[in-house]
């Protein structure tokens, strides 16, 4: 569970904007860029983590290098609204490992997918996987040439 936002204090915003610009920073590294003490920093880290505001930290991998050259974001549109098909669509997306992001939107389309994979081969076998078993009105995918701004930190400042 997430405690109210009006108990993080302006510690634990330094906390949080430093952890998503660097998360392997040492306690004291952070304790010093935060101004706390490294006890201090460290309880603080721990309740940030208890209550659910971190879950955990990543490394930023450059997935191209890895051949991983294609990004697509998936628009789809559905005729079902049901319960069951949600949760069922829901599990079907979770199993194809090419989907980083999944989001149920607003508006003209029911969801957005996106999709890291290897070209337009890669690509076709990622959408014959999604559209196996399930009726989909209208699938679209939109190809990204060139990330502008990509896992850009939350600006915290703006929270105090």
């Amino acid at each position: 569970m997430i405690e109210s936002a009006a108990k993080i204090d302006v510690f634990d915003l330094k906390i949080l904007t430093v952890l998503q610009k660097d998360a392997s920073l040492s306690q004291r590294d952070l304790a010093e860029k935060v101004g706390l003490s490294q006890n201090a920093c460290w309880r603080r880290l721990q309740r940030l983590q208890t209550i659910g505001m971190i879950r955990g930290s990543h490394s930023d991998i450059d997935l191209s290098a890895l051949g991983l050259d294609l990004t697509v974001f998936v628009m789809i549109r559905t005729r079902h609204h049901s319960k069951e098909w949600i949760d069922g669509f829901r599990s079907h997306v979770e199993r194809l490992p090419e989907v980083i992001d999944f989001y149920r939107i607003g508006g003209d389309w029911d969801y957005l997918i996106k999709v890291v994979t290897k070209g337009m081969s890669g690509y076709d076998t990622f959408y014959q996987k999604l559209i196996t078993n399930f009726d989909l009105a209208t699938v679209t995918g939109f190809f990204s040439m060139e990330a502008i701004i990509n896992n850009r930190p939350v600006d915290l400042s703006r929270l105090r």
